[in-house]
Order: structure tokens, then sequence, then C-alpha cells
């Protein structure tokens, strides 16, 4: 690597947009509302307020204003701990209540798809948004007037219309459908769609804005979220990267998607990394809105445990790779790890795929590396709902091949999470919750000289797809820069 070309990581930003009241478009919940409409007032009972949402400790630390380590001083579930100091900012982004994500969502609307009533836009978005310094002229102009309510009631009553909702049943709005001859065009299907756009152009704006760097020093983005954007001729043909760069000034910007079920920020942060080890471009965004589809994904396990839903919330990334700055973490080059089409599909083969060939490329053991990033699905959303504490499984797998490999002791098997890994924090919607999530935390970490290095390990379900039997992964390792003096 030229001391130039190595690639850094010169930002990222993490976003939750509090949707409570969009839980009952979720894949899962509307399955058994068209089951059972009177569900329904069981969900919107067991949704959380904002408040709630921003004192949530995993939530203080998905968007960098608490450690991984502090979730440990708390007891589980963590959804009866209310933090007093919670902060709904932080350097790295914020916790969106759904009536300002409404806004986004018009502000992303290029078609007048999404129709606000008047009064509400006026005395709650406007009022709101005003005060954001994401927000642009254009922004506020793109909102509108709004519709009356006696409009949207009138509208409502088409076949292919979908009702908005806030305060859990206050009916605010509607998004329309496409088209009314295309099923990949249905207010549903849009609605997925300009969620996933309107997060992640929040998510852009702030990392663009929090590591002063600008739109249109951008070259390239890639998406890698989990929406497939498109019609009924091409249905996954869209391109999400650039249409949220659009919205967040990128001019000088192309890109595509990358899709690879939950390893695809994985996968986008190794392509991202060559084009600027390659000097094809000197700054790419990588950027990930969040799923719609799998809010409230596991809310039954939740309400069993008389629990609130914490799937009603969708989380959002934006990570930029650039040119060596000589303080920012590296990107190793000669250590990303692959799950080869030979590799199998077993726990072991991934991790040996994943973590161990990339480990002995380097001449490095497991015990060399001072965070592994798993799945960091976070456990009151799993466990509940019979799926169990998805880290903690992927940890006990890496100390059970340290201890095949004699690097640790079989005594020192149940200490390697605390030692190695953490606690599951982020937001349960696969390519969110995919290592990423401490991308943020890792950065600032190597910056200040807390740690070496730190790798990240992403994991995808291929087969979910119905197209193959094979699972995916990929993982990649940062690195203090030498440039930083700071020392641990």
């Amino acid at each position: 690597m030229t001391n130039s070309t190595t690639p850094v990581v010169k930002g990222c930003s993490y976003v939750i947009t509090h949707t409570p009241s969009l839980v009952r478009y979720g894949s899962k919940p509307e399955r058994e509302l068209n089951k059972d409409p009177e569900l329904l007032p069981h969900i919107l009972n067991s949704l959380r307020s904002y408040e709630d949402a921003v004192a949530y400790p995993p939530n203080q630390v998905f968007i960098g204003n608490m450690r991984p380590d502090v979730l440990r001083e708390y007891d589980r579930p963590w959804t009866n701990v209310n933090l007093e100091e919670a902060r709904r900012s932080s350097p790295w982004g914020e916790i969106l209540p759904e009536d300002e994500f409404y806004g986004w969502l018009k502000i992303a609307d290029e078609f007048n798809l999404l129709w606000l009533e008047e009064n509400f836009l006026a005395k709650e978005i406007r009022k709101k948004l005003q005060k954001s310094s994401l927000i642009t002229t254009e922004d506020r102009n793109a909102l509108g007037e709004g519709y009356s309510k006696e409009d949207i009631e009138k509208e409502i009553s088409n076949e292919d219309t979908l009702p908005l909702y806030v305060n859990n049943d206050e009916l605010i709005g509607l998004i329309k459908a496409g088209h009314d001859e295309d099923p990949f065009l249905s207010a549903h299907i849009l609605l997925e769609n300009l969620a996933n756009k309107a997060s992640g152009i929040i998510a852009m704006r702030h990392v663009l804005s929090a590591f002063d760097i600008m739109p249109e020093e951008i070259d390239y983005v890639i998406g890698c979220d989990e929406e497939a954007v498109g019609d009924r001729y091409q249905r996954g043909g869209g391109n999400m990267a650039k249409s949220i760069a659009q919205h967040a000034g990128c001019i000088n910007a192309s890109g595509a998607d990358v899709k690879s079920f939950c390893c695809a920020p994985a996968h986008a942060i190794s392509i991202a990394s060559s084009l600027t080890y390659s000097g094809v471009y000197k700054n790419v965004l990588v950027i990930g809105g969040g799923s719609l589809a799998k809010l409230g994904m596991k809310y039954a396990g939740n309400m069993a445990k008389g629990m609130p839903i914490t799937e009603d919330q969708m989380g959002a990334i934006g990570i930029i790779i650039g040119e060596n700055d000589g303080k920012s973490p590296k990107v190793r080059m000669d250590a990303f790890g692959k799950h080869d089409i030979s590799a199998g599909s077993s726990t072991q083969a991934i991790y040996e795929s994943l973590v161990i060939k990339p480990l002995n490329q380097i001449g490095k053991n497991l015990t060399d590396i001072d965070k592994y990033a798993v799945e960091l699905h976070n456990p009151d959303v799993t466990e509940p709902n019979g799926n169990g504490n998805v880290p903690r499984g992927n940890y006990r797998t890496l100390a059970a091949m340290a201890v095949l490999r004699d690097e640790i002791s079989r005594e020192k098997m149940e200490s390697f999470e605390q030692n190695y890994g953490m606690a599951g924090f982020s937001p349960t919607q696969g390519h969110i919750a995919s290592a990423i999530p401490f991308m943020g935390h890792a950065r600032e970490m190597l910056i200040n000289g807390e740690m070496h290095n730190a790798m990240f390990v992403g994991k995808g379900s291929l087969f979910l797809g119905k197209m193959t039997t094979l699972s995916d992964g990929m993982s990649f390792i940062l690195e203090k820069n030498e440039g930083n003096k700071n020392n641990i």
C-alpha cells in the first residue's frame, strides 16, 4: 500500500427512526393482522413512547453516546432501564421521532405519492424540522402545503392506498400506489422503499456534516440495504444509492447497490476500500437505510413476556471510506475474509473462512485482535422470541476455535465475550446488525489509542431467497493509523 491510497474510515453515522405507528405495516404484523384484525389494539398497547426509545440503553450505544461495554452495568431486559441522561443526538447521528420522519418521507417523495394532513404538516413537522441543521430550503419547499383531512379520508377509500398514523392511531396522511396494474409499485412496497430512502438520506447527511466532508467531494456511493427497488419488469434493478446521494447534494457522485442479505455492508466496505486503494476514487460513501418490512418481526415474543415491542424502529448507517488522512483507522487490504462457495455452510466452516484464514494470511492469532464485531442483534428482541442471544453464540464459537488452536485455555472460554466481544445493541434489521454498528466506536477507539485493531465479521443467509442453499460472509480488519501518535 502506498501511504496516500491506503483506505481509511473517515467517518461513520448511525441513525434510528422511531416509527411505532408503522409497526402494523411490518411484514410479520401485517400478515397476522390480516388473519386477526382484533390483534391491532394489543399491538398498539405494546408500543413504546419516543421518550422510552431515547432512554433505552442499546439505542444510546447505537448512536454513539455510550460504549457497548457499558451495557454490562444494567440488568436485562434493558426495556426496564430508563437512562435519565439519555440524549436524542450524538456526534454521529440521532434518534428521530416518527412525526419528523414523516417529514423526511415527504422530502424524499418526488412523485407526490405521500399526502400529509395540512394542519399536522404546518403545526408539527415544519415547526420541528426547521430546528434541524440538516434541513435545507429545498427540503422545506418539498414539504408542500399538505391536504385537507376530508381529501385524505376520501382518497383512502381507494383500494391500493395506505393510511398513515401518528400516536398509534391518529390519521395524518396516506401513501398511494405508483401504478394501478403493477403490484411491485403498490402503496405498501413504495412505503418500504421510501422509508429506506428517507432514513438513508438522514444518515448520509449526518456523516457528511459530522466529519466535515463536502458532499461534492464524494465520488461514488454504494447502497447496502435490503430493499430491491424496481417494477414488474426488473424488480431489483433500481439504484437506491444514487437516489439517496441526490438528496444529500453529492452532485459529483455516481453509485450502485450491493445485495447480499445481511452481510452486504461488509461487501460494500471491501468494494469501497478497493476503489480507493486502486486510485479509482478518492472518497466512497457506503449507505444503508432502514428496513420497514422488519418492523415488529419478533413482536410476539416481546408481548408474550410482557415487554414493549422493541422492533418499533429502523436503523440507518453511513460510512465514508477515503484516502489516507494520517489519522483515521486503516482498512487492511491483505486480510479480507470471504465465504468461498466450496467452504460449506457449517458454523465452523464459515468462521474458518471469515476469521482464521485471513488472520493466518497476516500471521496473527485470534487473540491478536482486540475486538470482534459479529452479528450484533439486540437480545431483548431475539431471546423472548426463542432465537437466543445471537452475538453470544458467535463469540462462543470463536472462543471454542481459540481453544482448539491452543490460544486460550478452556477455562477462559466464558470470558472471551467480555474480553474480545460485546453485547448486542443493534436494531435487528439484518444488514444493520451485521457487525457494522461497532465501526463508529472502533474508529473513535483506534484514533484515541484505546486499541490497536478490530475485526468485523458479517454473515448473510443467501438461502432465504430460495435460489441457493449457500450462506455468505465477509470480514475485514481496521487498524490504528501509523500517522496517529496517540498511544494505548
